[in-house]
């Protein structure tokens, strides 16, 4: 059974991966989609029209990913975070920030590997894919290491309002957006930090790629706009007339989203930020 399953994950992922080139390649080709029409008509949010935002309630479940708490505290997906279908979320994913299908589904079948659970059967509450070290990882942008915060739902404000505070970049209507050189930078200073203050802390290769794939996001589905970033990762709310920055027709692939990717762990310097990871340590021993 184990090397059946070794054999059709391998066959599975090539699967995912050739669709993927396709869709980047149609995505060349196919006429984006019109500003305004961007989330498809009759899903949540089409038109710039977003269900109701309502904060999580005691008892209900969220994580470290503030999109994904943020379909919950729309009604997007279940508010209450708990039961969620995979194959659902794969729909819900796509028609909200117009991540490519292939992306989509490779996603959710990963958290279902990770939980040990049947992506076509099985569902799954928020907290859950907080597993560490499985999708959830050291030195975020958004929350302290496990280590210091056990519960990943916990927005580390501090970090937040440092991100928000960092763009270099306009756009051309002025506004402030971030760049791939401002994320590459707070990454390099959360890990060296991180690495410095959390005796715990583990970093792998992997996971470095997952922890600037996650930042990525904030440069294509978000554009770097900081003032939608500021409700999205802050609030955890969808901005009101926001619709995703990826107009392409088959949305952002792994293909296309991969360029950003590598941008971004390529410009992490850690090194930079050692006298800052060394007065962390010196503030953290204090405090303890």
């Amino acid at each position: 059974m184990g090397l059946f399953s070794t054999v059709s994950r391998f066959f599975f992922d090539a699967g995912i991966m050739s669709w993927d080139v396709l869709l980047t390649l149609l995505n060349l080709v196919r006429r984006k989609r019109r500003i305004g029409h961007v989330t498809p008509e009759g899903h949540p949010g089409y038109g710039g029209h977003w269900p109701e935002f309502k904060p999580p309630q005691e008892g209900d479940s969220r994580c470290s990913c503030p999109a994904l708490n943020a379909m919950a505290n729309h009604g997007i997906i279940s508010r209450s975070g708990r039961s969620i279908s995979f194959v659902e979320l794969n729909h819900h994913i796509r028609a909200t920030y117009n991540f490519g299908p292939s992306f989509c589904s490779f996603v959710p079948h990963f958290a279902a590997r990770m939980l040990k659970r049947s992506y076509s059967a099985d569902s799954f509450d928020l907290e859950e894919l907080d597993l560490h070290n499985g999708i959830e990882h050291d030195a975020s942008l958004f929350r302290l290491d496990t280590a210091l915060e056990p519960n990943q739902s916990t927005r580390h404000v501090p970090f937040i309002e440092e991100l928000l505070a960092a763009p270099t970049g306009k756009d051309k209507n002025g506004n402030n957006v971030l760049t791939t050189r401002d994320l590459s930078r707070i990454l390099g200073k959360r890990r060296a930090v991180a690495r410095a203050t959390n005796k715990d802390f583990s970093l792998s290769f992997f996971h470095k790629i997952f922890g600037s794939a996650n930042s990525s996001t904030l440069l294509t589905i978000f554009g770097g706009r900081v003032d939608d970033l500021r409700s999205i990762v802050l609030h955890e709310r969808i901005p009101d007339g926001w619709e995703s920055r990826v107009r392409e027709p088959y949305g952002l692939t792994m293909t296309h989203f991969n360029k950003t990717v590598l941008a971004v762990e390529f410009g992490v310097r850690e090194k930079d930020w050692a006298e800052a990871a060394q007065e962390a340590a010196r503030q953290r021993a204090a405090s303890v």
